[in-house]
């Protein structure tokens, strides 16, 4: 686990085991081919992205392939390394796919619950280029989190390219967006969760 701290909350990154990665796409892909079940764990109303196709995880593939495991163990040792505070609770809300395709965009947003996260199953070859091909950065495709206001020694936002197996934990308060993409007919295609945790551990200001 590497714990970033680029301005007030610490995130945590994570690498997701390769056989988690290959049962979750496996998944995906059965249930996008069951129009039905589609249907049914459609998420996307409750969601902020501009994406065709969000849908939730079943509680049972989650325990059945250790993600929800994999989830409350590195939440707790995030927190742990963070704060000094061990976890009793972990109680995940939702887990869910978003399957992003060319042009489509999560515009800039936050969570419910106390801690979030995001990982990547599936990434495009190549998300295509500015216009302005002699801008010194290409976000396409990428997650950007803020936090704050930039100040002298202080950042407001760090951007990460999505790479098939990494995941990263924030709390469920920090913003961020991701970039649309061009060029490519290929998916981008991510997991998220939100859970809580013990409330005298989340709620710093003890009310």
């Amino acid at each position: 686990m590497e714990v970033i701290r680029p301005f007030g909350p610490s995130l945590a990154k994570v690498s997701i085991p390769i056989e988690i990665v290959n049962s979750l796409n496996e998944y995906v892909d059965k249930i996008v081919a069951d129009e039905k079940k589609l249907n049914e764990l459609n998420h996307g109303h409750q969601l902020a992205g501009n994406v065709k196709q969000e849908f939730r995880l079943e509680n049972e593939f989650m325990k059945k392939t250790g993600w929800g495991k994999f989830l409350a163990d590195n939440c707790a040792e995030w927190i742990m390394y963070a704060s000094q505070k061990k976890i009793t609770k972990f109680e995940l809300i939702h887990s869910w796919i978003v399957r992003q395709f060319k042009d489509e965009y999560n515009p800039l947003h936050v969570h419910s619950g106390h801690i979030s996260g995001v990982g990547y199953l599936k990434v495009p070859d190549d998300c295509g280029k500015y216009f302005q091909e002699n801008k010194k950065l290409n976000r396409n495709g990428e997650i950007e989190l803020v936090h704050g206001s930039k100040m002298f020694n202080s950042a407001a936002t760090i951007t990460f390219k999505p790479k098939v197996g990494d995941f990263y934990f924030f709390p469920n308060y920090l913003l961020h967006t991701v970039y649309p993409f061009s060029n490519t007919d290929q998916e981008r295609r991510s997991i998220s969760f939100n859970a809580t945790i013990d409330n005298n551990i989340y709620n710093v200001y003890g009310a």
